[in-house]
């Protein structure tokens, strides 16, 4: 007897159906079917020539039950693999991949095509012969659209994409104004693009003319967003391709100002230098005709085109916790791509691990690549490895949607698609927009130098709106007549503005987020230079030292973890030295009572690298982090404070744009060491430094940076504060370079407490965590101010050498000058090496009347460290320098090397003349 005769006793549909489930998820069918269909794919998983079983469980299965299972296995292969066969490709023919779709792969044939399989229920057909359930296989999954959502490891999603796919084929389905309102989106990039064509021939403009369907794209995801989701705000991050279209088409940038740009025309606020066309950003509050009204941010960005990625996640998150209660489903961030960028560029590998993380995550992210099949001159056959660009995104289990650029419904249907699963998961999801680049890299290459046979069939395709035209007029949308006048009236528009541009003299840089800083004033060096009130009463500071050294009631910390809360209270309390965790500890505290926020992260700053902050504690029992801060009842603000992955560039790009997006809140990155920040030294050179002056952007943020010699080796020494001093110029940033836990204490305060922002780079201590003379008391952090340069005591008449210092080398000095018991070498610190206060410097100066010789000491090599600033700034004497010899490392790998060097340096310091 037939063993599975069973099998012929229920509906056909019914195995379909559970095999189909086993496929998807085994363990989600019960076991003994599981083990059944284990068996049938043992037995069944080689065909023969001719697509017969060979020998096995199948063998004894009904055939046509045999049949469904594999129908069931060929509607599986449409959906893991049907995008490796879409019609997604406008100019190029596709890779052939194997095997293919073919019906003998799935040991079916010619003469089932009229057999009717009830696994077409799987797609929502009914029972169908198997002619018809390819045909919607084909529509589905083979044409204008090709999925990528078979590997996401949640059942529930993997439904979810097939319920949408197979509503109407995966074809869109849109009513004549939609289809009209498309239309105008692609004659607005087409005819925009050709004009500039026309009107500035060769000038670079990085046009999208073979992806302009990415307008229209833009324009109704964000119109669906606020129709539907109720979304109010989106945060654009992009490159440059596409970007002034963008610029003009949907953030609505004055026409006739884009046309001064174009001229060269020299700007208006003298203060700034502005930057290129295509690198400048915008907001914009657009109200829709049904009322609502969404607030757009175009990011403004460097040439370092997917440096932008995590600034705009920044923004985005800061815009999350200050402005929606920490409701992520109001504000969308998207970042459009480059298809050799993404898949090129690591900060893109960076930007999608952080998608999730509790200190970063904003929602998910829509990813849309302009891909345009090249990278500068660079063939994508040799722009990745990768089958697609965009297979960065399986990393986090991101779907992906292939579509060809050419078809401008299938865009807007795929966008649509996106923001769904965006709003509904909370999670990232990658459009590829399959399209071309009609000139070379910028308008002045000549493409067909490395893609002749690509280009001469480039030259003969018809653009987007051409083809889009041409489809509403046969299907009788709209005709002719029509789609010339609306090329006419935008034709008229743009010439009209180009006309009003030329009666303009300069141009005008926007500011960007300019809402956020109406209570802000750009200012110069004089008011850096300006005493700021940082001083904090006592008895706050001193019951800010109670909640932080007291465990909360029913809270069970370790036992190292409470004698770090008895060592706060003693230092407060008993003894009166503040070390500098305590110090930094009551300027958060301090900050937060008067309604600032606080947000810090990076790498291991919970606890710090060097166990000094301690700000998070756990409870022993549940594990729950624990900020003492937090609990104060006088707060008015928040502190966060989060370890980082391990990742300097992506997460210092995050909080510059957090801080870009939220002035009140201090907000930090720390480095695990100073050294590791040169991993993210595009930020520095493209933001920190220059952001101010290219694009009026001010920014408050604080880069941390752990900095001394204790014998670590080349790359646990120096910051490298040479680097940041040479990007300084007049006014665009702070460095600065403590000694004591209470001008760190002002210094921090200070940033928030001035009427403008400026990036702060501190170099701070490593072993002067515990150092025994690098303390404060109490009453200095609630008196007084934060003081740039720091005198000696010692009786001035005496003193023939000046040696001016900073940092944790002046501790060093200090020890050497007690030991020999000097008196005639003063040791001044140098406390804020930018802006330099030279008149405070002057005054010191004028102090000591004796002095012959005036020294520059540090523990850097002499073409490293402060040297070269300080001997090009401070002029007002001739100045010396005592340092280690030239050397292409900071610190030399043995420690015994290293004190020998140290060593040297002490001794020319205080050698005799």
């Amino acid at each position: 007897m037939d063993k599975y005769s069973f099998l012929n006793a229920a509906h056909t549909a019914f195995f379909a159906e559970l095999y189909e489930q086993y496929l998807h998820n085994p363990d989600a069918v019960e076991p003994s079917w599981r083990a059944f269909f284990q068996g049938y794919d043992f037995g069944s998983e080689n065909y023969g020539l001719n697509g017969e079983i060979v020998e096995g469980v199948s063998t004894q299965i009904p055939e046509q039950l045999q049949k469904e299972f594999q129908v069931v296995k060929l509607i599986d292969g449409y959906r893991m693999r049907g995008h490796l066969f879409t019609r997604t490709n406008p100019v190029r023919d596709r890779r052939t991949y194997k095997p293919t779709l073919e019906l003998q792969n799935f040991g079916l044939n010619e003469n089932d095509l009229d057999t009717v399989f009830n696994a077409g229920e799987i797609l929502g057909i009914g029972a169908q012969p198997l002619r018809e359930i390819l045909k919607h296989l084909n529509s589905i999954y083979c044409d204008s659209i090709g999925v990528e959502y078979m590997y996401l490891r949640n059942p529930e999603v993997i439904g979810w994409w097939q319920e949408q796919l197979n509503r109407n084929d995966n074809q869109p389905s849109f009513s004549p104004d939609t289809k009209k309102y498309i239309l105008s989106k692609l004659n607005q990039a087409v005819t925009f693009e050709n004009f500039l064509q026309t009107k500035y021939v060769g000038q670079k403009r990085f046009s999208l003319e073979g992806g302009e369907s990415l307008i229209p794209a833009i324009s109704n995801v964000l119109f669906y967003a606020s129709l539907k989701y109720d979304v109010k705000e989106c945060v654009l991050g992009m490159a440059h391709r596409g970007r002034l279209s963008t610029l003009v088409n949907i953030f609505r940038k004055p026409l006739r100002e884009l046309f001064n740009e174009f001229d060269g025309k020299d700007f208006e606020d003298e203060n700034i230098d502005g930057d290129v066309k295509y690198h400048l950003g915008l907001t914009l509050d657009k109200t829709y005709q049904n009322g609502k009204t969404i607030k757009m941010n175009l990011v403004p960005n460097p040439s370092h085109l997917e440096t932008v990625a995590p600034v705009a996640e920044g923004i985005t998150r800061a815009k999350i916790d200050e402005d929606y209660g920490g409701d992520d489903s109001k504000i969308i961030p998207i970042v459009v791509h480059g298809d050799a960028a993404i898949a090129g560029q690591g900060i893109v590998y960076e930007v999608a691990q952080m998608s999730r993380l509790n200190g970063y995550k904003t929602g998910g992210t829509i990813h849309i690549v302009v891909n345009n099949q090249v990278g500068f001159t660079t063939n994508y056959l040799d722009a990745r490895s990768s089958t697609y660009c965009t297979d960065v995104a399986k990393v986090t289990l991101s779907p992906v949607l292939h579509v060809n650029s050419d078809d401008a419904e299938a865009v807007v249907h795929a966008v649509e698609m996106a923001l769904e699963y965006r709003m509904r998961y909370k999670k990232d999801v990658y459009i590829d927009l399959l399209g071309y680049r009609k000139y070379g890299h910028n308008e002045g290459d000549e493409p067909r130098f490395t893609q002749p046979k690509l280009y001469k069939y480039i030259s003969k395709h018809p653009n987007p709106f051409k083809i889009y035209s041409d489809k509403l007029i046969a299907e009788g949308t709209i005709d002719k007549t029509y789609v010339d006048g609306i090329v006419a009236e935008f034709r008229e528009t743009l010439e009209s503005e180009y006309e009003k541009s030329k009666e303009a003299d300069s141009s005008k840089v926007r500011e960007f987020m300019q809402e956020r800083w109406d209570k802000f004033t750009r200012r110069g060096v004089d008011a850096m230079l300006s005493p700021v009130e940082t001083n904090y009463p006592k008895d706050k500071l001193e019951h800010i030292s109670k909640v932080v050294s007291t465990v909360p009631e029913g809270v069970k910390f370790l036992r190292k973890a409470e004698r770090i809360l008895e060592g706060r209270k003693k230092m407060v309390f008993e003894t009166d030295t503040l070390d500098w965790g305590m110090a930094e500890t009551l300027a958060y505290g301090s900050l937060l009572e008067e309604g600032f926020n606080v947000r810090i992260s990076g790498q291991d700053v919970e606890r710090g690298t060097f166990s000094h902050r301690h700000a998070i504690l756990r409870d022993e029992k549940s594990e729950e982090r624990i900020n003492l801060l937090n609990t104060n009842p006088e707060n008015k603000g928040n502190m966060d404070i989060f370890n980082s992955f391990l990742s300097e560039y992506g997460v210092l790009g995050f909080d510059y744009g957090y801080a870009m997006a939220n002035p009140n809140t201090l907000t930090i990155w720390e480095a695990q060491f100073g050294d590791f920040s040169n991993g993210a030294q595009i930020i520095f050179d493209q933001y920190l430094s220059a952001a101010e002056d290219k694009w009026k952007v001010q920014n408050g943020i604080v880069v941390l940076l752990p900095h001394g010699y204790e014998g670590q080796g080349s790359e646990h020494s120096s910051a490298r504060m040479e680097r940041y001093l040479q990007l300084c110029a007049n006014d665009n940033m702070i460095v600065a370079d403590c000694t004591t836990p209470a001008n760190f204490f002002h210094l921090l305060r200070r940033q928030m407490k001035r009427d403008f922002r400026k990036p702060l780079v501190v170099l701070t201590p490593k072993s002067l965590l515990r150092h025994p003379k690098a303390v404060s008391s109490i009453n200095e952090l609630a008196s007084g101010q934060f003081q740039e340069i720091i005198d000696d005591t010692i009786e001035a008449s005496k003193v023939k050498k000046l040696v001016f210092c900073t940092g944790k080398f002046y501790y060093d000095l200090l020890a050497e000058r007690e030991e020999l018991n000097r008196d005639d070498v003063a040791l001044v610190r140098i406390e804020q090496l930018f802006p330099l206060h030279l008149d405070k410097i002057q005054e010191i100066i004028n102090k000591y009347p004796n002095v012959s010789k005036y020294v520059w000491a540090q523990e850097e090599p002499k073409n490293m460290g402060a040297w070269s600033f300080m001997a090009e700034r401070l002029n007002l004497v001739k100045l010396e320098v005592c340092s280690r010899a030239y050397s292409s490392v900071p610190a030399p790998g043995s420690s015994t090397r290293d004190k020998n060097r140290q060593r040297r340096v002490i001794d020319a310091v205080f050698a005799n003349e």
